[in-house]
Protein backbone atom coordinates (compact mmCIF):
# COMPACT_ATOMS: atom_id res chain seq x y z
CA UNK A 1 0.00 0.00 0.00
CA UNK A 2 2.95 2.34 0.60
CA UNK A 3 5.09 1.14 -2.26
CA UNK A 4 3.09 0.10 -5.34
CA UNK A 5 1.67 2.59 -7.82
CA UNK A 6 -1.94 2.64 -8.95
CA UNK A 7 -2.15 -0.21 -11.50
CA UNK A 8 -5.04 1.20 -13.52
CA UNK A 9 -6.63 4.62 -13.97
CA UNK A 10 -10.31 4.81 -14.83
CA UNK A 11 -13.45 6.89 -14.58
CA UNK A 12 -16.60 5.88 -12.73
CA UNK A 13 -17.54 2.25 -13.27
CA UNK A 14 -19.66 -0.24 -11.29
CA UNK A 15 -18.09 -1.87 -8.24
CA UNK A 16 -18.91 -5.38 -7.08
CA UNK A 17 -21.08 -5.19 -3.95
CA UNK A 18 -20.89 -7.79 -1.21
CA UNK A 19 -23.68 -7.50 1.37
CA UNK A 20 -26.40 -4.86 1.16
CA UNK A 21 -25.71 -1.14 0.86
CA UNK A 22 -28.14 1.15 2.71
CA UNK A 23 -30.55 2.78 0.26
CA UNK A 24 -30.30 6.05 2.25
CA UNK A 25 -26.51 6.22 1.80
CA UNK A 26 -26.11 8.74 -0.99
CA UNK A 27 -23.11 10.85 -1.91
CA UNK A 28 -19.48 10.55 -2.93
CA UNK A 29 -16.49 9.47 -0.88
CA UNK A 30 -13.31 11.15 -2.15
CA UNK A 31 -9.92 9.80 -0.98
CA UNK A 32 -6.39 11.04 -1.65
CA UNK A 33 -2.88 9.65 -1.21
CA UNK A 34 0.31 8.96 -3.16
CA UNK A 35 -0.61 6.95 -6.24
CA UNK A 36 2.57 7.07 -8.33
CA UNK A 37 5.84 6.12 -6.62
CA UNK A 38 8.19 6.61 -9.56
CA UNK A 39 8.51 7.10 -13.30
CA UNK A 40 10.49 5.74 -16.24
CA UNK A 41 12.05 3.00 -14.11
CA UNK A 42 13.19 5.38 -11.34
CA UNK A 43 11.63 5.13 -7.91
CA UNK A 44 11.00 8.24 -5.81
CA UNK A 45 13.11 8.60 -2.68
CA UNK A 46 10.23 8.82 -0.18
CA UNK A 47 6.49 8.01 -0.25
CA UNK A 48 5.72 11.66 0.45
CA UNK A 49 7.24 12.50 -2.96
CA UNK A 50 4.61 10.31 -4.66
CA UNK A 51 2.19 11.92 -7.10
CA UNK A 52 -1.33 12.10 -5.74
CA UNK A 53 -4.20 9.87 -6.85
CA UNK A 54 -7.86 10.60 -6.16
CA UNK A 55 -10.15 7.64 -5.63
CA UNK A 56 -13.86 8.42 -5.64
CA UNK A 57 -16.74 6.14 -4.67
CA UNK A 58 -20.28 7.27 -5.52
CA UNK A 59 -23.19 5.79 -3.55
CA UNK A 60 -26.71 6.15 -4.91
CA UNK A 61 -29.65 4.18 -3.55
CA UNK A 62 -27.85 0.87 -3.08
CA UNK A 63 -25.74 1.22 -6.20
CA UNK A 64 -22.07 2.20 -6.18
CA UNK A 65 -19.56 3.41 -8.78
CA UNK A 66 -15.80 3.89 -8.36
CA UNK A 67 -13.13 5.95 -10.10
CA UNK A 68 -9.39 6.29 -9.52
CA UNK A 69 -7.01 8.67 -11.28
CA UNK A 70 -3.50 10.05 -10.88
CA UNK A 71 -3.70 13.84 -10.52
CA UNK A 72 -1.77 15.21 -13.54
CA UNK A 73 -0.33 18.29 -11.86
CA UNK A 74 1.73 20.77 -13.84
CA UNK A 75 4.99 19.29 -12.54
CA UNK A 76 3.98 15.73 -13.41
CA UNK A 77 2.87 16.78 -16.89
CA UNK A 78 6.23 18.49 -17.39
CA UNK A 79 8.07 15.33 -16.36
CA UNK A 80 5.95 13.11 -18.60
CA UNK A 81 6.58 15.40 -21.55
CA UNK A 82 10.34 15.33 -20.85
CA UNK A 83 10.34 11.56 -20.29
CA UNK A 84 12.47 11.90 -17.13
CA UNK A 85 12.40 13.10 -13.55
CA UNK A 86 12.73 16.85 -13.17
CA UNK A 87 11.81 17.19 -9.48
CA UNK A 88 12.41 15.29 -6.25
CA UNK A 89 15.58 13.82 -4.80
CA UNK A 90 16.03 11.23 -7.56
CA UNK A 91 16.31 13.89 -10.27
CA UNK A 92 19.85 14.95 -11.32
CA UNK A 93 21.57 17.00 -8.63
CA UNK A 94 22.23 20.06 -10.80
CA UNK A 95 18.59 20.18 -11.87
CA UNK A 96 17.40 19.93 -8.26
CA UNK A 97 19.67 22.78 -7.16
CA UNK A 98 18.53 24.98 -10.04
CA UNK A 99 14.88 24.30 -9.18
CA UNK A 100 15.48 25.01 -5.49
CA UNK A 101 17.26 28.30 -6.18
CA UNK A 102 14.54 29.47 -8.55
CA UNK A 103 11.67 28.34 -6.30
CA UNK A 104 10.37 25.69 -8.70
CA UNK A 105 8.96 22.46 -7.34
CA UNK A 106 6.31 19.87 -8.10
CA UNK A 107 3.02 20.22 -6.28
CA UNK A 108 2.19 16.53 -5.76
CA UNK A 109 -1.36 17.13 -4.43
CA UNK A 110 -1.08 13.84 -2.57
CA UNK A 111 -2.42 14.17 0.99
CA UNK A 112 -6.02 15.32 1.33
CA UNK A 113 -9.08 16.28 -0.68
CA UNK A 114 -11.79 18.77 0.30
CA UNK A 115 -14.95 20.23 -1.16
CA UNK A 116 -15.57 23.97 -0.75
CA UNK A 117 -18.47 25.83 -2.33
CA UNK A 118 -18.95 23.01 -4.82
CA UNK A 119 -15.30 23.00 -5.84
CA UNK A 120 -13.01 20.01 -5.28
CA UNK A 121 -9.38 20.55 -4.19
CA UNK A 122 -6.49 18.12 -3.75
CA UNK A 123 -4.01 19.29 -1.11
CA UNK A 124 -0.41 18.69 -0.06
CA UNK A 125 1.80 20.07 2.72
CA UNK A 126 3.76 22.63 0.76
CA UNK A 127 1.83 24.06 -2.14
CA UNK A 128 -1.34 25.75 -3.24
CA UNK A 129 -4.68 23.95 -3.67
CA UNK A 130 -5.06 21.90 -6.84
CA UNK A 131 -8.57 22.09 -8.28
CA UNK A 132 -10.24 19.07 -9.87
CA UNK A 133 -13.60 18.50 -11.52
CA UNK A 134 -15.78 16.75 -8.90
CA UNK A 135 -17.71 14.91 -11.62
CA UNK A 136 -14.86 13.19 -13.45
CA UNK A 137 -11.70 14.16 -11.44
CA UNK A 138 -10.29 16.11 -14.41
CA UNK A 139 -7.38 18.44 -13.59
CA UNK A 140 -8.22 22.15 -13.52
CA UNK A 141 -5.00 23.62 -12.10
CA UNK A 142 -3.53 25.31 -9.04
CA UNK A 143 -5.31 28.23 -7.41
CA UNK A 144 -4.64 30.83 -4.72
CA UNK A 145 -8.39 31.11 -4.01
CA UNK A 146 -8.74 34.59 -5.37
CA UNK A 147 -5.49 35.86 -3.89
CA UNK A 148 -6.27 34.79 -0.30
CA UNK A 149 -3.49 32.18 -0.17
CA UNK A 150 -0.23 34.11 0.18
CA UNK A 151 2.05 31.16 1.01
CA UNK A 152 1.56 27.40 1.19
CA UNK A 153 -1.86 25.94 1.99
CA UNK A 154 -1.60 22.90 4.24
CA UNK A 155 -3.30 19.55 3.69
CA UNK A 156 -5.38 19.66 6.89
CA UNK A 157 -8.19 22.21 6.89
CA UNK A 158 -10.61 21.94 9.81
CA UNK A 159 -14.20 23.05 9.97
CA UNK A 160 -15.77 25.11 12.77
CA UNK A 161 -19.45 24.25 12.63
CA UNK A 162 -20.63 27.31 14.55
CA UNK A 163 -18.85 29.63 12.12
CA UNK A 164 -19.97 27.81 8.96
CA UNK A 165 -16.39 27.90 7.71
CA UNK A 166 -13.26 25.88 7.07
CA UNK A 167 -9.95 27.07 8.51
CA UNK A 168 -6.43 26.21 7.42
CA UNK A 169 -2.84 27.38 7.69
CA UNK A 170 0.22 27.63 5.51
CA UNK A 171 3.91 27.95 6.26
CA UNK A 172 6.23 30.57 4.79
CA UNK A 173 9.85 29.41 4.77
CA UNK A 174 12.94 31.60 4.77
CA UNK A 175 14.99 33.86 7.01
CA UNK A 176 11.83 35.15 8.70
CA UNK A 177 9.50 32.14 8.71
CA UNK A 178 5.81 32.71 9.34
CA UNK A 179 2.61 30.81 9.91
CA UNK A 180 -0.37 32.11 7.92
CA UNK A 181 -4.02 31.36 8.79
CA UNK A 182 -6.92 31.21 6.32
CA UNK A 183 -10.71 31.12 6.42
CA UNK A 184 -12.94 29.51 3.77
CA UNK A 185 -16.55 30.44 4.60
CA UNK A 186 -19.51 28.48 3.28
CA UNK A 187 -20.68 31.71 1.63
CA UNK A 188 -18.34 34.43 0.42
CA UNK A 189 -14.69 34.73 -0.51
CA UNK A 190 -11.73 33.03 1.15
CA UNK A 191 -9.66 35.35 3.32
CA UNK A 192 -6.28 35.60 5.03
CA UNK A 193 -6.96 35.67 8.80
CA UNK A 194 -3.51 36.63 10.10
CA UNK A 195 0.10 35.56 10.50
CA UNK A 196 2.57 34.91 13.31
CA UNK A 197 6.35 34.67 13.30
CA UNK A 198 7.87 31.23 13.88
CA UNK A 199 11.05 30.37 15.81
CA UNK A 200 12.53 28.60 12.79
CA UNK A 201 11.68 26.73 9.62
CA UNK A 202 9.46 24.03 11.07
CA UNK A 203 7.50 21.03 9.89
CA UNK A 204 3.85 21.49 10.87
CA UNK A 205 1.53 18.76 9.63
CA UNK A 206 -1.81 19.60 11.23
CA UNK A 207 -3.60 21.99 13.58
CA UNK A 208 -7.06 22.20 15.18
CA UNK A 209 -9.79 24.79 15.72
CA UNK A 210 -12.37 25.61 18.38
CA UNK A 211 -15.23 28.10 18.19
CA UNK A 212 -12.79 30.82 19.24
CA UNK A 213 -9.19 29.76 18.51
CA UNK A 214 -6.86 28.16 15.98
CA UNK A 215 -4.41 25.95 17.88
CA UNK A 216 -0.97 24.81 16.70
CA UNK A 217 1.45 22.37 18.38
CA UNK A 218 4.78 23.32 16.79
CA UNK A 219 7.00 20.34 17.55
CA UNK A 220 10.82 20.65 17.56
CA UNK A 221 11.26 19.48 13.95
CA UNK A 222 13.40 21.89 11.98
CA UNK A 223 13.84 22.00 8.22
CA UNK A 224 17.36 22.54 6.91
CA UNK A 225 17.09 25.25 4.26
CA UNK A 226 20.76 24.80 3.46
CA UNK A 227 20.25 21.12 2.64
CA UNK A 228 17.10 21.99 0.75
CA UNK A 229 18.86 24.61 -1.39
CA UNK A 230 21.96 22.50 -1.98
CA UNK A 231 19.90 19.30 -2.31
CA UNK A 232 22.27 17.35 -0.06
CA UNK A 233 21.26 13.97 1.36
CA UNK A 234 17.93 12.16 1.23
CA UNK A 235 14.40 13.36 1.89
CA UNK A 236 14.61 12.44 5.57
CA UNK A 237 17.85 14.43 5.97
CA UNK A 238 15.92 17.65 5.39
CA UNK A 239 14.23 17.28 8.78
CA UNK A 240 15.90 17.23 12.20
CA UNK A 241 14.29 16.36 15.54
CA UNK A 242 15.60 18.73 18.24
CA UNK A 243 13.83 17.78 21.49
CA UNK A 244 15.74 20.32 23.59
CA UNK A 245 13.68 23.05 21.90
CA UNK A 246 10.43 21.65 23.25
CA UNK A 247 7.01 21.89 21.55
CA UNK A 248 5.58 25.39 21.21
CA UNK A 249 1.83 25.86 21.69
CA UNK A 250 0.36 28.72 19.65
CA UNK A 251 -3.27 29.79 20.19
CA UNK A 252 -4.61 32.37 17.72
CA UNK A 253 -8.00 33.98 18.49
CA UNK A 254 -9.97 33.89 15.24
CA UNK A 255 -11.56 37.29 15.83
CA UNK A 256 -8.38 38.89 17.24
CA UNK A 257 -5.55 37.16 15.37
CA UNK A 258 -2.87 39.55 16.63
CA UNK A 259 -3.54 38.61 20.28
CA UNK A 260 -1.74 35.28 20.14
CA UNK A 261 -1.07 33.23 23.26
CA UNK A 262 2.07 31.12 22.96
CA UNK A 263 4.30 29.12 25.28
CA UNK A 264 6.63 26.12 25.21
CA UNK A 265 6.16 22.73 26.84
CA UNK A 266 7.97 19.39 26.74
CA UNK A 267 8.83 17.92 23.33
CA UNK A 268 6.30 15.67 21.62
CA UNK A 269 5.01 15.15 18.09
CA UNK A 270 1.58 14.67 16.56
CA UNK A 271 0.46 13.84 13.07
CA UNK A 272 -3.25 14.43 13.51
CA UNK A 273 -5.86 16.08 15.70
CA UNK A 274 -9.34 14.74 16.41
CA UNK A 275 -11.28 17.82 17.50
CA UNK A 276 -11.22 20.69 20.01
CA UNK A 277 -13.64 22.86 21.95
CA UNK A 278 -13.83 25.80 24.35
CA UNK A 279 -14.39 25.38 28.07
CA UNK A 280 -14.36 28.87 29.52
CA UNK A 281 -10.79 30.12 29.35
CA UNK A 282 -9.57 26.60 28.61
CA UNK A 283 -9.18 24.88 25.25
CA UNK A 284 -9.73 21.12 25.23
CA UNK A 285 -7.76 19.36 22.48
CA UNK A 286 -8.09 15.70 21.40
CA UNK A 287 -5.19 14.39 19.32
CA UNK A 288 -2.84 11.44 18.71
CA UNK A 289 0.49 12.00 20.46
CA UNK A 290 3.94 10.51 19.80
CA UNK A 291 7.01 10.76 22.02
CA UNK A 292 9.35 11.37 19.06
CA UNK A 293 9.49 12.03 15.30
CA UNK A 294 10.68 8.49 14.50
CA UNK A 295 7.49 7.51 12.67
CA UNK A 296 8.42 9.96 9.89
CA UNK A 297 11.67 8.14 9.17
CA UNK A 298 9.88 4.80 9.38
CA UNK A 299 7.42 5.86 6.68
CA UNK A 300 10.43 6.68 4.50
CA UNK A 301 11.10 2.95 4.28
CA UNK A 302 7.92 2.69 2.18
CA UNK A 303 5.92 1.16 5.01
CA UNK A 304 8.16 -1.87 5.52
CA UNK A 305 7.46 -1.45 9.24
CA UNK A 306 4.85 0.54 11.12
CA UNK A 307 6.20 -0.09 14.61
CA UNK A 308 6.73 3.59 15.38
CA UNK A 309 3.17 4.42 14.32
CA UNK A 310 2.18 1.93 16.99
CA UNK A 311 3.44 4.41 19.60
CA UNK A 312 0.76 6.99 18.83
CA UNK A 313 -1.90 7.09 21.58
CA UNK A 314 -5.10 9.13 21.82
CA UNK A 315 -4.61 12.05 24.22
CA UNK A 316 -6.75 14.84 25.63
CA UNK A 317 -4.90 18.08 26.34
CA UNK A 318 -6.22 21.06 28.27
CA UNK A 319 -4.73 24.48 27.56
CA UNK A 320 -5.12 27.17 30.22
CA UNK A 321 -4.95 30.41 28.25
CA UNK A 322 -4.39 32.57 31.33
CA UNK A 323 -1.72 30.39 32.96
CA UNK A 324 -0.18 29.44 29.60
CA UNK A 325 0.03 25.77 30.46
CA UNK A 326 -0.79 22.50 28.75
CA UNK A 327 -1.55 19.24 30.52
CA UNK A 328 -2.13 16.10 28.48
CA UNK A 329 -3.44 12.69 29.49
CA UNK A 330 -3.82 9.39 27.67
CA UNK A 331 -7.43 8.63 26.71
CA UNK A 332 -6.68 5.36 24.89
CA UNK A 333 -3.41 3.49 25.44
CA UNK A 334 -3.77 1.75 22.10
CA UNK A 335 -2.12 2.43 18.77
CA UNK A 336 -4.43 4.63 16.72
CA UNK A 337 -4.40 7.21 13.95
CA UNK A 338 -6.54 9.19 11.49
CA UNK A 339 -9.16 10.31 14.06
CA UNK A 340 -12.40 11.95 12.91
CA UNK A 341 -15.69 13.16 14.41
CA UNK A 342 -19.25 13.45 13.14
CA UNK A 343 -20.07 16.34 10.84
CA UNK A 344 -21.53 19.18 12.90
CA UNK A 345 -19.36 18.46 15.96
CA UNK A 346 -16.27 20.20 14.58
CA UNK A 347 -15.03 22.87 16.96
CA UNK A 348 -17.53 22.00 19.68
CA UNK A 349 -17.66 19.32 22.37
CA UNK A 350 -18.07 15.78 21.06
CA UNK A 351 -18.76 12.46 22.74
CA UNK A 352 -17.57 10.06 20.05
CA UNK A 353 -14.61 9.89 17.69
CA UNK A 354 -13.72 7.38 15.01
CA UNK A 355 -10.21 6.16 14.25
CA UNK A 356 -8.02 3.53 12.65
CA UNK A 357 -6.47 1.27 15.30
CA UNK A 358 -3.44 -1.01 15.63
CA UNK A 359 -1.55 0.39 12.62
CA UNK A 360 -4.48 0.13 10.21
CA UNK A 361 -5.60 -3.33 11.35
CA UNK A 362 -9.05 -2.20 12.38
CA UNK A 363 -11.36 0.70 13.11
CA UNK A 364 -12.89 1.87 16.35
CA UNK A 365 -15.37 4.22 18.00
CA UNK A 366 -13.97 5.92 21.10
CA UNK A 367 -16.27 7.34 23.78
CA UNK A 368 -14.52 10.41 25.20
CA UNK A 369 -16.65 10.29 28.35
CA UNK A 370 -15.81 6.71 29.34
CA UNK A 371 -12.68 5.84 27.35
CA UNK A 372 -14.50 2.75 26.00
CA UNK A 373 -13.50 1.60 22.51
CA UNK A 374 -15.91 -0.30 20.25
CA UNK A 375 -13.82 -1.95 17.58
CA UNK A 376 -13.65 -4.23 14.58
CA UNK A 377 -10.37 -5.86 13.57
CA UNK A 378 -10.02 -6.80 9.90
CA UNK A 379 -8.45 -10.10 8.72
CA UNK A 380 -4.65 -10.36 8.77
CA UNK A 381 -4.44 -9.90 5.00
CA UNK A 382 -6.27 -6.57 5.13
CA UNK A 383 -5.59 -2.99 6.20
CA UNK A 384 -8.18 -0.24 6.66
CA UNK A 385 -7.73 3.53 6.64
CA UNK A 386 -9.39 6.69 8.03
CA UNK A 387 -13.08 6.09 8.82
CA UNK A 388 -15.52 8.88 7.93
CA UNK A 389 -18.94 9.20 9.50
CA UNK A 390 -22.04 9.75 7.34
CA UNK A 391 -25.18 10.63 9.27
CA UNK A 392 -28.45 8.88 8.58
CA UNK A 393 -31.07 11.39 7.31
CA UNK A 394 -32.69 12.98 10.35
CA UNK A 395 -30.09 11.59 12.78
CA UNK A 396 -29.57 13.20 16.19
CA UNK A 397 -27.00 10.79 17.73
CA UNK A 398 -23.30 10.96 16.88
CA UNK A 399 -23.38 7.30 15.81
CA UNK A 400 -26.73 7.22 14.00
CA UNK A 401 -25.35 6.58 10.56
CA UNK A 402 -22.55 4.77 8.80
CA UNK A 403 -18.78 4.67 8.69
CA UNK A 404 -17.16 4.44 5.27
CA UNK A 405 -13.50 3.49 4.95
CA UNK A 406 -11.28 2.47 2.05
CA UNK A 407 -9.63 -0.88 2.78
CA UNK A 408 -7.01 -3.06 1.13
CA UNK A 409 -6.95 -6.84 0.74
CA UNK A 410 -3.55 -8.43 0.19
CA UNK A 411 -4.96 -11.88 -0.54
CA UNK A 412 -6.78 -10.71 -3.68
CA UNK A 413 -4.66 -7.58 -4.34
CA UNK A 414 -7.83 -5.50 -4.50
CA UNK A 415 -9.25 -2.51 -2.64
CA UNK A 416 -12.76 -2.17 -1.30
CA UNK A 417 -14.90 0.33 0.55
CA UNK A 418 -16.18 -1.00 3.86
CA UNK A 419 -19.53 0.31 5.10
CA UNK A 420 -20.28 -0.08 8.82
CA UNK A 421 -23.33 0.71 10.90
CA UNK A 422 -21.67 3.17 13.28
CA UNK A 423 -23.80 1.98 16.20
CA UNK A 424 -22.68 -1.64 15.72
CA UNK A 425 -19.04 -1.52 14.67
CA UNK A 426 -18.02 -4.87 16.29
CA UNK A 427 -20.44 -6.64 13.91
CA UNK A 428 -18.15 -5.74 11.01
CA UNK A 429 -19.07 -4.22 7.65
CA UNK A 430 -22.66 -4.49 6.51
CA UNK A 431 -21.41 -4.14 2.92
CA UNK A 432 -18.23 -4.03 0.88
CA UNK A 433 -17.86 -2.46 -2.57
CA UNK A 434 -14.88 -3.98 -4.42
CA UNK A 435 -12.59 -2.53 -7.05
CA UNK A 436 -11.03 -4.99 -9.49
CA UNK A 437 -7.57 -3.65 -8.56
CA UNK A 438 -5.53 -2.46 -5.62
CA UNK A 439 -5.48 1.22 -4.63
CA UNK A 440 -2.33 2.66 -2.99
CA UNK A 441 -2.89 3.84 0.56
CA UNK A 442 -4.94 6.99 0.96
CA UNK A 443 -4.32 9.36 3.85
CA UNK A 444 -7.41 11.56 4.06
CA UNK A 445 -10.71 12.24 2.39
CA UNK A 446 -14.18 13.69 2.56
CA UNK A 447 -17.74 12.51 2.05
CA UNK A 448 -19.91 14.88 0.04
Amino acid sequence: MLSESLPREHGFEPLVVEGKLPAELRGTLYRNGPGLYGQNGTRYSHPFEGDGAITAIRFDGGKVLGASRITPTAGLQEERLAGKLLYGLRAPWWRRVRSALTGRFKNTANTNVIMWQGRLFALMEAGKPTELDPNDLAFRGETDLGGAVVSWFSAHPHRVASRNALYNFGLEMGRQPKLHAYELPDVGAARHVGAVALPGNVMLHDFIATDSHLVFFVSPVRVSLQRMLLQVGGFGDLFKWKPDLGTEVICMPIDRPSEVVRFTTEAFYQWHFTNAFDRGRELVIDYVRYPTFDSFYELGQFGSSLAELGKGFAHRAVIDLDQRTLRSEVVLARACEFPTVAHGREGREHSLSYLAIDTLRGIGKLDARTGVLSEHVVPDTQRITEPLFVARPGATREDDGWLVALAHDGATDRAFVAVYDAAWIPDGPIARAWFDHQVPITFHGTFV
